[in-house]
């Protein structure tokens, strides 16, 4: 996510950062070189000269104040000050009050739409405790009833369909009576979308936003159109004055320009981004959390709570009184990493942690890495499972062949467990000194595992 704007903005930070004090012309050229990032991110030339005036004047400014700061850090605070203001300033929430609730969704066919109803519904359902209900509003689109269907079968979440009427507007009305006769707290209408924007489409948007008056409508936007997505954001909401925005695939090779523009464009907020095509692959969006992943700084605060909706604090106990007494065994390690997986996917999580956007760049994470280490331990007996000492070579051979793994492999895996058990065990007892009993410091991961570089 934002690979290339992250990388040209480092290159010219550095223009700066051997300087041991602020002048106009470092900072000068520094900014030629963050207004040419921004314009090879998709950010309109405008907005990015407005940006980087603003940057300048704060730096210059700064001059007489913080003599004492390294000129490259200070740079890099005020850049992520006025990306955070450029992007919103601050997370703006999702308005799904009433009785019930009711999300009106628009945007253009193949956006993500559709699958951002089945996200919100889970997010909703899991995050806020309520009771969504799916509308499906686009007759349109083949499949597209069948679509949010099987979304909503995936995360129990029920679906209102009449698949023979061809009047949205007429379906909207009868969800909502609906929702109020079997007590729904929130409605989250699917519409159509088109290839491109159309007096058809905009005319029916418009009245099933007058019909049902929802206390939230959402525009979403494919991310990787970049100025595209911007200007098509413009046009909606001067037709439908939609309440925020919602960018989806920005794990894709996105430039950031719809993230960077929308705001100041529209001057509605970014309320949601979706991270992959897994229905938990959604975040709420804050923009000075965005501004730190754009600059390289992680996002550990978002990492942290996912992490805590997850965490199970009987069995974290559980699991730390078996490490003490160096009875982790493969079914604790299974456990572990299930709740790993409700936290998405590795990369993104990963990509959370200071400093490892950068590292992970030429990594490929492969999350079915994961599937491969829980076939070998579902390929082992109950006993095996809690006794990983037992592995004789005839047992690695049966679960080799159960797996459809060579021996070597699980040699490899049940290699790399123990040396993460003794480490695990060793810093549990002795925090200090644990890493310096493991040779290499930290165990190593199973062989193409969990990443693969690419050449």
């Amino acid at each position: 996510m934002f690979d290339s704007l992250s990388e040209k903005l480092e290159s010219a930070f550095k223009v700066i950062s051997g300087s041991n004090k602020i002048t106009e012309l470092n900072v000068a050229e520094s900014i030629k070189e963050i207004r040419r990032a921004l314009v090879g991110a998709d950010v309109n030339y405008k907005i990015a000269k407005e940006f980087t005036d603003r940057v300048k004047d704060k730096a210059l400014g700064a001059e007489n104040v913080l003599r004492n700061v390294n000129p490259g850090q200070l740079m890099v605070k005020i850049v992520m000050d006025e990306l955070t203001e450029l992007m919103g300033g601050q997370s703006v929430g999702i308005n799904v009050k009433g009785s019930p609730g009711i999300v009106l969704v628009a945007g253009l066919q193949g956006s993500g739409k559709t699958t951002f109803c089945g996200k919100l519904a889970k997010h909703l359902k899991e995050k806020r405790q309520m009771s969504p209900l799916l509308v499906a509003c686009d007759v349109y689109r083949p499949a597209a009833i069948d679509q949010l269907g099987v979304l909503g079968e995936s995360i129990k979440v029920p679906v209102y369909k009449e698949e023979e009427n061809k009047n949205p507007v007429e379906i909207a009305q009868n969800a909502l009576k609906h929702a109020k006769a079997h007590g729904y707290h929130v409605v989250i209408v699917d519409t159509a979308g088109r290839l491109a924007v159309d007096e058809t489409m905009m005319a029916e948007v418009e009245a099933l936003k007058k019909v049902l008056n929802p206390t939230e409508t959402l525009f979403v936007v494919d991310s990787m159109t970049g100025q595209d997505a911007v200007n098509t954001a413009q046009t909606f909401n001067e037709r439908i004055n939609y309440d925020g925005v919602v960018l989806t695939k920005l794990d894709g090779d996105t430039r950031g320009g719809a993230a960077l523009s929308i705001k100041y464009t529209v001057g509605k907020p970014i309320k949601f981004v979706s991270l992959g095509e897994k229905l938990d692959a959604l975040d709420v969006f804050y923009p000075d959390r965005m501004a730190q992943r754009i600059l390289g700084m992680g996002d550990i605060v978002s990492l942290v709570e996912k992490a805590q909706m997850e965490f199970d604090e009987e069995e974290a106990k559980r699991v730390e009184k078996k490490i003490k007494q160096n009875k982790f065994d493969f079914n604790d390690f299974l456990t572990q990493m299930q709740q790993i997986k409700k936290m998405g996917d590795l990369k993104s999580l990963l990509g959370m942690i200071p400093g490892m956007g950068k590292a992970l760049k030429e990594i490929d994470i492969d999350d079915k890495a994961l599937v491969r280490v829980e076939s070998i331990i579902h390929s082992m007996t109950p006993d095996e499972r809690k006794n990983p000492d037992m592995l004789n070579l005839s047992r690695k051979k049966r679960i080799a062949k159960g797996c459809g793994q060579t021996v070597d492999q699980i040699n490899l895996f049940v290699k790399n467990f123990n040396d993460m058990r003794k480490f695990m065990h060793q810093m549990s007892n002795n925090p200090m000194g644990g890493m310096q009993g493991m040779p290499g410091g930290m165990p190593r991961m199973p062989k193409g595992g969990f990443g693969k570089i690419r050449r």
